[in-house]
C-alpha cells in the first residue's frame, strides 16, 4: 500500500486504534479472525444490498458490484487461514462499531444514502488502520495477509467517499465530522467485547 494512501486514511480518522486493542488482537488471534470473516461477509452484503436499492445509480452499481466480490473473495481467504490454524468459525456477537455508527444515519433519502456511504468509508478507513497497526505485530503469514488487504480496502475507502460526494452533490464535511466523533468514541472508550472493530477491552 502506498505511504500516500495511508496517510490519507490516517488524516480521514479522527483517531489511532488504543495499543490495547492491538493487544488484545495479538493475544486473541481465533476471535480476530472470526470477526475478520464476519466484517468481510457484512462487507459484501451491505454492497450487494446498494446495488439492489439504488439501480439509478449507475457509478454506485459499478463500484459496489466490484467491492462486493472482493470482499467476498477476502471472506474466503480468512476461511482458508482458519481452516489451516484449526480455528472453528463459531457464532460470535456483532460489535457495537457498526450499530453505534448507523445511529447516526438518517432516514430521508438522499440523505441516508449519503450518511451509509459515509459510514462504509470510515469502516473501510479503520479496517486498513488496523491491517497496517496489526501487520508487524503478527506472524509472517498472517502479516502477509493483512498487508495485502491494504490496496484493495484503501481503495474501498475512496470509492465510498467519493461515492457520497456524488450522492450529496455538495460538501459533506459536516457529515463527515459528526461521524468522526462519533467513530473516535467508539473506537477510544473501553468495550466489553474484543471485536474486529471493538474499542480497548474493558478492565
Amino acid at each position: 500500500m502506498p505511504q500516500q494512501a495511508l496517510a490519507e486514511i490516517l488524516a480521514f480518522l479522527p483517531c489511532a486504534t488504543p495499543v490495547p486493542w492491538l493487544d488484545a488482537a495479538v493475544e486473541r488471534q481465533d476471535v480476530l479472525l472470526i470477526d475478520h470473516a464476519n466484517c468481510e461477509k457484512k462487507a459484501a452484503g451491505t454492497a450487494l444490498s446498494l446495488i439492489y436499492k439504488y439501480i439509478d445509480r449507475a457509478p454506485l452499481l459499478d463500484k459496489m458490484s466490484k467491492l462486493a466480490r472482493e470482499e467476498l473473495r477476502h471472506f474466503e481467504q480468512v476461511l482458508e487461514i482458519m481452516a489451516e490454524r484449526q480455528v472453528a468459525y463459531v457464532h460470535v456477537s456483532a460489535s457495537r462499531y457498526a450499530a453505534g455508527m448507523h445511529q447516526l444515519v438518517r432516514r430521508q433519502e438522499p440523505f441516508k444514502l449519503v450518511d451509509t456511504l459515509i459510514v462504509g468509508a470510515f469502516i473501510e478507513a479503520r479496517s486498513c488502520e488496523r491491517f497496517a497497526a496489526l501487520a508487524p505485530r503478527l506472524d509472517p503469514q498472517l502479516g502477509r495477509f493483512y498487508t495485502s488487504l491494504l490496496k484493495s480496502e484503501s481503495r474501498h475507502f475512496r470509492d465510498y467517499l467519493t461515492l457520497a460526494q456524488q450522492a450529496a452533490d455538495g460538501d459533506i464535511g459536516d457529515r463527515v465530522a459528526a461521524f468522526a466523533a462519533r467513530e473516535q468514541e467508539l473506537v477510544e472508550s473501553p468495550d466489553p467485547e474484543f471485536r474486529f472493530h471493538s474499542g480497548p477491552p474493558a478492565g
